[in-house]
């Protein structure tokens, strides 16, 4: 495993509730990253419980995490070390209820 892949994978274990996205929580900086955060608060998750990484001040990582998830896109969600997805999957998930159960832990 490379360094980068090690970091990753210690980020994503290391946080219950993590989203590697364009920008951060107070400013994202892409429409589909401002989404996510969006979708999260609409769950009544605290964006100052969700740990963002910024891929946009990191190339390695922003490279790294499409191998690591297999996922071309970015952003990309990850709950107690699993990975849940992209905005598009994450707006499924909330509109059936899914994504709610995930993240308070019955899902």
């Amino acid at each position: 495993m490379s360094d980068t892949q090690q970091r990753i994978d210690e980020l994503v274990k290391g946080n219950p509730v993590l989203l590697f996205m364009k920008g951060n929580a107070s400013f994202p900086q892409c429409g589909f990253s401002g989404r996510a955060i969006q979708i999260l608060k609409a769950c009544g998750v605290d964006p100052k419980q969700v740990k963002t990484v910024n891929v946009l001040e990191d190339p390695e990582i922003r490279a790294g995490i499409k191998d690591y998830s297999q996922w071309p896109t970015i952003p990309q969600l990850y709950v107690k070390g699993e990975f849940i997805g992209g905005s598009d999957i994450m707006m499924e998930m909330y509109e059936n209820g899914e994504l709610q159960q995930v993240l308070s832990g019955q899902g």
